[in-house]
C-alpha cells in the first residue's frame, strides 16, 4: 500500500505506472492507522476543463481535516491533466475509468467510495460496470452530475470524431487552447457557467486554473471531454448502481448545455433519485463546482452520510 500521510502534514505528489503512463496522486490518511476508521477510503474523481486538475480538490481535502472519524482520501490526477503523463490521444471514460482501477487494486488495494465531479460520472459508471458487484467500489458520491437529457441520450459518434480531427485535434485546436487559459476568459466563464456567487471566483481559482493550463498538451483531454467522448446512453447501467450513493446538486445549479439547461435543480435532483436503486440527495448552496464553491456544506453532507451508510 501507499505511504499515508496525516491531512496536516505538506502535500506530496506520489506516482504509479499505467500502461507505461506515469500517473499522480496524493493520499492522506487520519493516522497511520488505515484501519482506525470504519469509512471505506474516499477516491476523488477530478473534472475535466481548462487548468483543472488534483487540485480542485484541495478544499474538501483540507475542509475534512477537522472532523472525527475521517476516512483516507485519494486524490489522483486523470491521465492528460495535472502532474499526470499527457498523451496525445482522444480520451474516453474507459481510459480513465481503467486508470483508477488500476490505482484501487495495486495501490489503495482495498474497497472505496468513488466521489465525482459533474460529468465525469461516466468514468464511476464504467468503474462500476468494470468490476464484480462491491469488490472495489463500495458507494459513491455525485456531486453536481449533469442533467437527466444528457446522460440518457447517446451524442452522434460522427460528430464527436468531426469535432475531435477537424476542430480540436489541430492547429486551430491549439490556438483557441491558448485563448481559453487566459485569465479573462477563465474568469468570464467561471462567473457565467460554474459559481454561483461571482465573488467566489477569487484569484486563488483563478491562478490554479493558469497553472494547469500552462502545459498546452493538457488540451487534449479537454477536447476530448468537449467533443462529446463520454456521452453515451447510461439509463441502464445507472439503474443497475447497487451500492449506496449520495447525489448533492447545488440550488442553483444550471447547464450550459441545449437539452437540459432549463431543469431546476430539484428536477435534477429527482431524476437521480428516482432512477438510482440506494440513493440519497440533497440540495446545497452554490451552482456547479460543489466541492470548491460550497466546501463547508458539501463536506458535511458527505462526512454525514458516510457516518451514516458505513
Amino acid at each position: 500500500m501507499a505511504q499515508a500521510k496525516s491531512y496536516s502534514q505538506v502535500k506530496e505528489t506520489q506516482f504509479f505506472n499505467w500502461q507505461g503512463y506515469q500517473c499522480a496522486y496524493e493520499v492522506y490518511a487520519a493516522d497511520s492507522d488505515e484501519q482506525a476508521t470504519s469509512k471505506p477510503p474516499l477516491l476523488l474523481i477530478h473534472p475535466v476543463g481548462v487548468g483543472l486538475s488534483k487540485q480542485f480538490w484541495h478544499p474538501f481535502c483540507q475542509a475534512l481535516e477537522t472532523k472525527s472519524d475521517r476516512p483516507s482520501i485519494y486524490n489522483p490526477d486523470l491521465l492528460g491533466c495535472g502532474e499526470s503523463d499527457m498523451p496525445r490521444i482522444a480520451y474516453e471514460p474507459d481510459n480513465w475509468a481503467d486508470q483508477l482501477l488500476h490505482l484501487v487494486e495495486t495501490v489503495i488495494q482495498q474497497p472505496v467510495v468513488v466521489v465525482v465531479q459533474g460529468a465525469l460520472l461516466a468514468v464511476a459508471i464504467r468503474m462500476v460496470q468494470k468490476t464484480t458487484d462491491t469488490q472495489w467500489i463500495k458507494g459513491l458520491v455525485l456531486a453536481g452530475p449533469p442533467g437527466w437529457p444528457l446522460v440518457s441520450q447517446s451524442a452522434s459518434s460522427i460528430q464527436q470524431k468531426l469535432l475531435w480531427n477537424v476542430l480540436f485535434d489541430s492547429p486551430l485546436g491549439s490556438a483557441f487552447y491558448r485563448y481559453a487559459r487566459r485569465r479573462q476568459f477563465l474568469d468570464s466563464f467561471s462567473k457565467r457557467q460554474l459559481f454561483a456567487s461571482t465573488s467566489t471566483v477569487d484569484d486563488e481559482w483563478l491562478a490554479m486554473l493558469k497553472e494547469g493550463a500552462q502545459n498546452t498538451a493538457s488540451r487534449h483531454a479537454v477536447f476530448s471531454f468537449l467533443a462529446g467522448f463520454w456521452r453515451k446512453d447510461y439509463t441502464k447501467a445507472i439503474a443497475q448502481i447497487q451500492q449506496p450513493t449520495l447525489v448533492l446538486f447545488g440550488e442553483e445549479a444550471s447547464g450550459i448545455d441545449r437539452v437540459s439547461r432549463s431543469d431546476s435543480a430539484q428536477q435534477r435532483l429527482q431524476d437521480y433519485l428516482q432512477r438510482l436503486p440506494h440513493a440519497q440527495g440533497s440540495l446545497i448552496s452554490g451552482r456547479n463546482v460543489l466541492p470548491y464553491e460550497s466546501t463547508e456544506a458539501f463536506t458535511n453532507e458527505v462526512d454525514g452520510w458516510l457516518t451514516r451508510a458505513f
